[in-house]
């Protein structure tokens, strides 16, 4: 059975026109159980004779792309270590490639380069694969943020950050009379070379001294290249848009909801209101979920200078006290946001459901609704637990302070989001309960502490609603037969879901051989409020791949759904206004008119001829969107780190609850849990012992004490020195304090049997003696064998 699947998946995989495909996506067109041990074995052991690999996107792939000689073009991701990867511009081409010391050419992380793999080999069983970088077609960083000194008759800048480790030269410092230890931007003049020698740039701007107000914020904005001021022409065009606003003939033609009643939940310190909620029974019984989405499309036009600019910048980024928005305020925080008591343009998602929490029917329309209540998390969890008191901002309130409608509102949207949470688990949705902390800053921007992320149901509520309208949505355009851009989420690929099996195994607990969602949601809930939880939920959060955007059909393996996109949030990504746009063109292609109600959505297969972007226009969009997406996320983390570390750096020798997240051979990592920081403690600031490293089960064991660290241990963590420019964060352990995993039991060296000292001969037992015989018989059949040759 085995073979004939391993047959299957080799003539699939070599085939010509094959596009290369996650293992899911291939087990579905062989028409085979992927969730099945012979699919999944037959992989493996592919994968371990080395006759198919898997590439930096977990697609599977023949090896012969990978050989020796062979040239590709990728983007550079370089370490501080000297080492680096090429991630192929291609995500299906192969996987990354490795770049040793030496081999760089004057790279720098972020460059377009041309590469070449020059050799073959095995890392742990896997083949692998290094090569050197050819030339450097693009590059992506002119522009650095560093602390200025003065090292000689030199003056040079040491960059923030890891995105560049060596020093700049910049010999126009010492005429511009700025003190050493300023915060400067650099502009480069002269990038480095194989010959050796070093960049040099122009000092463009001075920010300030580190720890100065906005110092910070302005150094990971020009660091991570994100736009700051709208050009003049996005700002006059988003004035000219507020006259949509006034044009009776778009007010005309939309549902009136400004009647009903319907509430915004939001943050406390939220400015944009995307998303309103409503809800009715039906004429036959069923409960009817209304999502109004803020109408974005209806303001900004295809290529115009609002959508060149929001393309751009393709979502909001928002870091602690700073937004950079996506669309000028005056769109992203007036017209278009739904405010309370304000008529607002809207498109309306609207979902029938049955007692069970399943969507029986689903109808859209282009709408105009006003906010009866703004409101914040906190605020309407307790009007929904049946609170007298209300927390509110401006003041406590009371509960008579609400209108009847609101509250019963907000009950009828607890009961709904409750059961169609029971659905979607029943589904196999994924949940991960990682602790989220909010930073508390001063008048200065400085962080004074921090507070957790209040774990009020209504945030699961709003996500829930957000959720069924997204895939409401994308049901719709499969439907219509139309591409769009779907939110794709792969699951662990065979490489990353073995090395989760093998950590769970090591935390103590199992995952059955077949591992699905279903399995993981078991163990999830095994471990809920253990002291394992954290790790455990970490690690099945690194197995598997990070959610993009693409036009292929892969689903959301951590929701559940075959078909997700992103429809709910247009003011602050761009994703979900393409999908509004689709929404237009679908109600103009049927003449829509909403006086009577908003349009069903097909029931059944429907082509449709839309004003669609093709296929590949969609794939290169998506490969855009969700680099500003990852680098939106990765500025918004390292603001916060150094944030972090600024407060830190003045808590030296003070001692932290952290968890053990990783085991390496020249450390352990461990997460402050206070701060939710990551730092990392070497092995000679780790007590007074020599310790033996076992990365692969998580654990390091002391030779002296015989004391063990594992992954998930909770240890008391001593900060000994904080490095702010080059985020890094150095602790010891003193002690552990709770056990995270059960201790993997060690396999102690079998001690050599002594020897029988006395002269006398050990007494044979019966087994014995029947072990000679047979020994003795075999020996004369050998003999006889012989003989007879001869």
């Amino acid at each position: 059975m085995k073979d004939a699947i391993r047959k299957q998946i080799l003539e699939h995989v070599a085939a010509e026109g094959y596009t290369p495909s996650r293992p899911r996506q291939i087990a579905k067109a062989l028409d085979i159980d992927a969730e099945g041990g012979g699919f999944r074995d037959a992989l493996r052991d592919l994968m371990d004779e080395g006759r198919i690999v898997t590439g930096s996107a977990g697609n599977v792939l023949m090896p012969c792309e990978l050989q020796p000689g062979g040239e590709f073009i990728g983007s550079y991701r370089h370490n501080q270590k000297g080492f680096g990867f090429v991630v192929p511009s291609d995500p299906n081409a192969h996987e990354d490639l490795f770049i040793p010391p030496g081999n760089q050419n004057g790279a720098l992380t972020g460059d377009l380069v041309r590469a070449k793999i020059k050799e073959a080999g095995k890392r742990n069983g896997r083949d692998s694969y290094a090569g050197e970088i050819l030339e450097v077609l693009e590059r992506k960083h002119s522009r650095f943020v560093g602390t200025l000194s003065k090292v000689g008759d030199n003056w040079v800048v040491y960059p923030d950050g890891s995105a560049m480790t060596d020093p700049i030269l910049t010999p126009d410092a010492a005429g511009k009379y700025i003190k050493p230890g300023t915060k400067v931007v650099v502009e480069i003049t002269q990038y480095p070379d194989d010959t050796g020698r070093f960049m040099r740039g122009v000092i463009s701007e001075e920010l300030g001294k580190p720890g100065e107000k906005d110092v910070d914020l302005k150094s990971i904005i020009v660091q991570h290249g994100l736009p700051e001021e709208f050009p003049q022409e996005v700002k006059d065009a988003a004035s000219e848009a507020l006259k949509a606003l006034e044009d009776p003939e778009l007010k005309a033609n939309r549902l009136d909801l400004t009647g009903e009643t319907i509430l915004t939940i939001d943050p406390p310190d939220a400015k944009d209101y995307d998303d309103a909620i409503s809800l009715r029974r039906t004429d036959d019984g069923l409960v009817e979920l209304g999502v109004h989405i803020a109408d974005v499309s209806t303001f900004v036009k295809p290529g115009g200078p609002l959508d060149l600019e929001a393309h751009h910048r393709g979502n909001s980024t928002y870091f602690p006290g700073h937004v950079i928005p996506m669309l000028p305020e005056v769109l992203s925080n007036g017209v278009c946001s739904l405010q309370e008591g304000v008529p607002r343009f809207a498109k309306s998602c609207f979902i029938a459901y049955d007692k069970f929490g399943t969507p029986i029917r689903t109808a859209f329309s282009n709408s105009i609704i006003s906010s009866a209540k703004r409101l914040r998390y906190i605020e309407a969890q307790a009007i929904i637990d049946g609170d007298e008191t209300i927390p509110h901002p401006d003041g406590d309130r009371k509960r008579s302070d609400y209108t009847a409608d609101v509250i019963e509102l907000l009950e009828g949207m607890n009961t709904l989001a409750k059961t169609i949470q029971k659905r979607r688990r029943e589904q196999g949705q994924l949940v991960l309960d990682l602790p989220q902390i909010e930073l508390v800053l001063d008048d200065e921007g400085k962080v004074t502490g921090t507070q957790e992320e209040d774990d009020a149901f209504t945030h699961t509520l709003i996500e829930m609603f957000m959720v069924e309208a997204n895939e409401a949505s994308a049901r719709l355009y499969d439907k219509l037969g139309v591409p769009y851009l779907r939110r794709v989420h792969p699951g662990p690929d065979p490489e990353g879901e073995e090395r989760l099996v093998n950590f769970i195994r090591v935390a103590g607990h199992q995952l059955p051989k077949d591992m699905d969602r279903h399995a993981l949601q078991a163990l999830l809930g095994k471990v809920r409020g253990k002291p394992e939880q954290f790790a455990i939920n970490l690690a099945i959060l690194r197995s598997i791949s990070r959610a993009e955007y693409s036009p292929k059909q892969q689903g959301h393996f951590a929701l559940a759904s075959d078909n997700y996109c992103h429809f709910t949030s247009p003011i602050r990504r761009y994703a979900d206004l393409t999908v509004h746009r689709l929404l237009d063109d679908w109600f103009k292609k049927i003449g829509a008119d909403f006086k009577d109600g908003p349009i069903p959505a097909p029931r059944g297969q429907k082509k449709t001829d839309l004003n669609s972007p093709t296929y590949d226009e969609l794939v290169e969009l998506g490969r855009h969107i969700s680099f500003t997406e990852r680098r939106s996320e990765a500025a918004e983390r390292e603001l916060k780190q150094v944030k972090v570390l600024e407060l830190l750096a003045e808590q030296i020798g003070n001692s932290f609850d952290g968890v053990v997240t990783g085991i390496t051979n020249f450390g352990v990592f461990i997460q402050v849990s206070e701060y939710l920081v990551d730092g990392l403690c070497r092995y000679e600031d780790l007590m007074d012992d020599w310790w033996d490293v076992d990365a692969k089960n998580g654990r390091i064991i002391g030779q002296r004490s015989g004391m063990k660290i594992q992954i998930g241990d909770v240890v008391d963590a001593k900060i000994i020195n904080v490095d702010v420019a080059n985020r890094e964060l150095s602790l010891s352990i003193s002690d552990v304090k709770t056990r995270g995993m059960k201790p993997m039991p060690v396999k102690e060296k079998k001690k050599p049997k002594k020897k029988n000292k006395s002269n006398a001969k050990p007494r044979a037992t019966g087994t014995d003696k029947r072990a000679a015989r047979s020994k003795s018989r075999d020996k004369r059949k050998k003999d006889h064998r012989r003989d007879k040759k001869k």
